[in-house]
C-alpha cells in the first residue's frame, strides 16, 4: 500500500535533514513540469500533480538512499539537476512523486591534466567548470546555449549536445565514466579508461537515460587544449536550404571538421542576422584548434565555397558577434517570459535528425503542413546545426498567438506542431529527437522510433528499474 504524503515527508527528513527536504507551495509547484510547459507557466498556471517534496541531495550517500527507500515504497522519483530540460522529463505526472535535486552536489572533484580528464559531481554547472577549464587552458568542447544554466548530471542523462559539436562531438563521445545511482542495484562506477572491448560498451545504459533508469551522481568527461586566439568565422549567402545541405554535406564527406557548422532558412536567418541575411540562407562555419589545423580548415572551407559561385561572403566579424551571444542564462529566459505575457504570443521548438538523402524532404514538408494544419502562426523557420558524415539535424523554431487558455496551449500548439514534424520525420527514416530527449511528450512514438530495437529498450527498464519507480512515464509512456 503507498505510504501518504506526510509519510514520505517525514521519511525523507529522516534520511537526509530538515533543512534538504523542501514542502513550500510555491516551490512544489514549480517544480511540477520543465520548460516543455513554459507557457503554462509564464502566466501561472499549473496542471501536473504536486510532488510530495523536493529533496536535495548532498552526496552519494543521500541519493542512494532515496531512492531505496522509494524503490521500497513504489514512490515515482524525478532525477533533477540544472532544470533547463525541454521535453516534460521533469514532469511530476505521478501524485506524490518525490523531485530529487542534485544541484547541491556540486563539486568539481579532479582536473587532470596528464590523463586529460576532469571529474565533477552531477551539480556542477555546464559553466563553471568550463570557466575553470579556461583559466587553465582547456575546455571540455561543451557548449550548449543553456550553458549557464545547464548541469553535468543532466546533460549526461538527456545526451546533450554543444555548438562545436562538429569538431568535439556530443556529450556521449565526451563522458569517459561514470558513478550512478539504481534502484535494483544500488551505486555502480564505470571507470575511466580510454577504451575497453569488454563487452558491449555499458556506459549508453546510463548516457542518455533521462531519468528513466537512474540517477548520475558522477561524471568524467575528456578535455581539450583551448586556442581561442586561432578562431576563424565564415558566413555564406545561400539561395535555399537545398544548397546548404549540399554544401554541409561536401565538408563532411571530405573529411574537415568545423566546430561550429550551422545553416539558417531565410526566416531564421533574418532572426539571427538581420543587418547581413538580404531575405538569403545563411551558412555559418567556424574552424578552431591548433593554428595548423585551423589553417587547412579553413583554406578547405574556402576551396569548397569556389564551387557554389552564387554564394556571398557575409563580414566575419557579423559571425563572430552573433557567436558571442548564443549563450544564454536566467536573464534571457525572463525576457523571454515577459515577451510572452506582453504579447500573448509564444515560441518553442523541435528539433530532429536524418541522413542527407532525406533532409529536404523533412523540412519541405514540415514547411508546408504546419501553416496549412495549425492555426495562429505568426513564424516559422528551421535550421541545421550539427552535422556528421552522414547527415544532419534540423531544429524548427515557431510562434504562435496564445488564442486559448494557458493551459490549452500544449493541446492546440505545441503537440500538434511537433506532431506534424515527427510523423514526417520518422516516415521518412530520421530521428524524432536529436538532442532534446525523449521526455514525456516524445514517448508516444519510441516504439515507431527503435522499430524491432524497442524491446531491448523496454527490457532494460524491466530490468534496472523492476518496480517502476524512476521518472515514470519518461522514454517509456504510461500505459493506461
Amino acid at each position: 500500500m503507498m505510504i501518504s504524503r506526510e509519510e514520505i515527508v517525514k521519511r525523507l527528513i529522516e534520511i537526509t535533514s530538515e533543512n534538504q527536504v523542501v514542502t513550500d507551495k510555491e516551490v512544489l509547484k514549480q517544480s511540477t513540469a520543465d520548460r516543455f510547459r513554459k507557457i503554462e507557466w509564464y502566466f501561472g498556471v499549473y496542471t501536473q500533480p504536486i510532488p510530495a517534496a523536493v529533496v536535495y541531495a548532498e552526496s552519494k550517500e543521500d541519493v542512494v538512499n532515496i531512492i531505496e527507500f522509494a524503490n521500497e515504497n513504489g514512490i515515482n522519483v524525478v532525477p533533477r539537476t540544472g532544470a533547463s530540460a525541454t521535453e516534460g522529463g521533469l514532469e511530476t505526472v505521478i501524485e506524490n512523486t518525490i523531485v530529487l535535486d542534485g544541484s547541491k552536489m556540486n563539486k568539481i572533484l579532479d582536473i587532470n591534466t596528464t590523463d586529460m580528464l576532469v571529474t565533477c559531481q552531477c551539480g556542477v554547472p555546464l559553466e563553471v567548470v568550463e570557466n575553470q577549464l579556461r583559466e587553465q587552458g582547456y575546455t571540455t568542447g561543451h557548449s550548449p546555449q543553456c550553458k549557464p544554466i545547464a548541469q553535468m548530471g543532466g546533460l549526461v542523462a538527456t545526451r546533450s549536445i554543444g555548438q562545436f559539436s562538429t569538431l568535439y562531438g556530443g556529450i556521449e563521445d565526451m563522458v569517459v565514466g561514470l558513478e550512478a545511482v539504481f534502484p535494483k542495484k544500488g551505486l555502480i562506477k564505470i571507470k575511466n579508461v580510454p577504451r575497453r572491448a569488454a563487452g558491449p560498451d555499458i556506459r549508453h545504459i546510463v548516457i542518455g537515460n533521462e531519468g528513466a533508469l537512474c540517477y548520475i551522481t558522477e561524471v568524467t568527461v575528456k578535455i581539450f587544449k583551448y586556442y581561442p586566439e586561432n578562431n576563424k568565422f565564415f558566413g555564406y549567402l545561400l539561395d535555399d536550404m537545398k544548397t546548404g545541405f549540399a554544401v554541409l554535406r561536401e565538408v563532411m564527406v571530405r573529411g574537415y571538421k568545423p566546430s561550429v557548422a550551422r545553416l539558417y532558412d531565410e526566416p531564421d536567418a533574418e532572426r539571427h542576422f538581420p543587418q547581413a541575411s538580404k531575405g538569403k540562407c545563411v551558412l555559418v562555419l567556424m574552424a578552431e584548434g591548433p593554428a595548423g589545423i585551423v589553417q587547412a580548415t579553413s583554406e578547405a572551407i574556402e576551396d569548397i565555397m569556389t564551387t557554389y559561385p552564387q554564394s556571398e561572403k557575409v563580414d566575419p566579424k557579423v559571425i563572430e558577434t552573433w557567436f558571442n551571444s548564443l549563450c544564454w542564462g536566467l536573464d534571457v529566459l525572463e525576457k523571454e517570459k515577459m515577451r510572452t505575457i506582453n504579447t500573448k504570443n509564444g515560441v518553442t521548438t523541435t528539433e530532429v535528425s536524418a541522413n542527407w538523402s532525406c533532409i529536404q524532404q523533412i523540412y519541405e514538408r514540415c514547411m508546408e503542413r504546419i501553416p496549412n494544419e495549425i492555426p495562429d502562426m505568426t513564424y516559422l523557420a528551421a535550421h541545421s546545426s550539427h552535422s556528421y558524415m552522414n547527415g544532419t539535424n534540423l531544429y524548427f523554431v515557431y510562434r504562435h498567438n496564445i488564442d486559448c487558455k494557458p493551459e490549452e496551449d500544449i493541446t492546440k500548439y505545441h503537440l500538434p506542431i511537433q506532431t506534424i514534424i515527427v510523423e514526417e520525420t520518422i516516415k521518412a527514416g530520421g530521428s524524432m529527437c536529436h538532442h532534446h530527449g525523449v521526455g514525456k511528450h516524445r514517448a508516444p512514438w519510441i516504439k515507431e522510433e527503435h522499430g524491432s530495437a524497442y524491446p531491448i529498450l523496454e527490457n532494460l527498464k524491466k530490468s534496472y528499474d523492476p518496480n517502476g519507480i524512476m521518472n515514470k512515464g519518461t522514454i517509456i509512456p504510461i500505459i493506461k
